[in-house]
């Protein structure tokens, strides 16, 4: 495969799936303040997602629509909606012979469905929840088709290490960020709304109820986050996941590259694999996941030069 289709198939899917997770960390943040009892910001999700020093950030002034708007439908923004699903059709454009015919279909709606002018005025006039929901659904019918019409082959695999790679990358943030909240509000360790609000947003919450009695506690969110691989947006289950489709591009022609970025991503495995709670609470959470964060970008990049180098 040209490393110019392999790089369109990885970013593609990456721009997907950070669309995606915007998208639900949006929908819980806006339910959360419109019933939270304490004071509810928005900066945690424009540091994730936005950039905090762009000129249109500072009128926002924690207005949820405007916020909304801002995340979804501006042009200025480059994290928003409309221009990470703007990315992700380019990037699918340029290799409609390796994607099937119904993905580019779907892809293509979920474009026109955020650039539609009615976008704006449903997020300023009718409830939000609803229609972040008709973009939720827009995903899933993305990874529904690309589930059941995708060929088993190189591009699939690509789409793959694009797709855990962007979710591992995003779990880790979302914990480092929430985690590094409670340096500044102590009270937030006990605040069981807080960890719930995590978990909705990265779809976890019912599996931490069917896994856990004890009610919403840090050590267990942490352990769910990071160490379950049941869970799908677990760091662990992304990392497994990177190395199950990486193994399917093994080439003999490739076999240096291949081995050096095997041994990156199995180092990175066994390091989360082996790993414990009380370990990483050793170790210091804030540098346990700042090392992993730096570990997924290494892998994109070697990614970058030993697969995507001549794109």
């Amino acid at each position: 495969m040209l490393s110019r289709v392999a790089a369109s198939l990885y970013w593609l899917s990456r721009y997907v799936e950070r669309s995606d997770g915007l998208l639900r960390m949006l929908k819980i943040n806006y339910a959360s303040s419109q019933d939270t009892v304490h004071e509810f910001t928005w900066d945690p999700v424009i540091r994730l997602f936005g950039n905090p020093n762009d000129e249109e950030v500072a009128t926002l002034n924690n207005d949820s629509r405007a916020v909304l708007k801002y995340m979804i439908s501006s042009k200025e923004n480059r994290n928003s909606v409309l221009n990470i699903i703007t990315q992700a059709r380019e990037n699918a454009r340029g290799v409609q012979e390796h994607i099937t015919k119904d993905l580019w279909q779907c892809l293509n709606e979920y474009y026109h469905t955020v650039k539609d002018a009615k976008m704006d005025r449903l997020l300023q006039r009718e409830d939000p929840i609803g229609t972040l929901d008709i973009l939720i659904k827009q995903v899933m019918l993305y990874y529904g088709t690309a589930e059941i019409t995708m060929e088993r082959g190189e591009g699939r695999s690509f789409m793959n290490l694009g797709k855990y790679l962007e979710r591992g990358i995003q779990s880790v943030d979302l914990l480092d960020m929430k985690f590094g909240s409670i340096n500044d509000n102590p009270d937030l360790l006990t605040d069981t709304t807080y960890w719930k609000h995590l978990l909705l947003s990265i779809g976890g919450h019912e599996l931490y109820l069917k896994t856990y009695r004890s009610g919403f506690e840090a050590p267990n969110v942490l352990e769910q986050v990071v160490l379950n691989n049941d869970f799908p947006r677990s760091v662990l289950y992304a990392v497994n996941h990177i190395q199950r489709y990486f193994d399917r591009l093994k080439n003999d022609a490739e076999q240096e590259g291949y081995r050096k970025m095997a041994f990156q991503i199995g180092r990175l495995q066994s390091r989360i694999k082996y790993s414990s709670v009380s370990s990483i609470s050793q170790e210091g959470l804030h540098l346990y996941l700042t090392q992993i964060r730096n570990e997924l970008y290494g892998i994109g990049n070697a990614l970058n030069e030993n697969y995507f180098a001549h794109s």
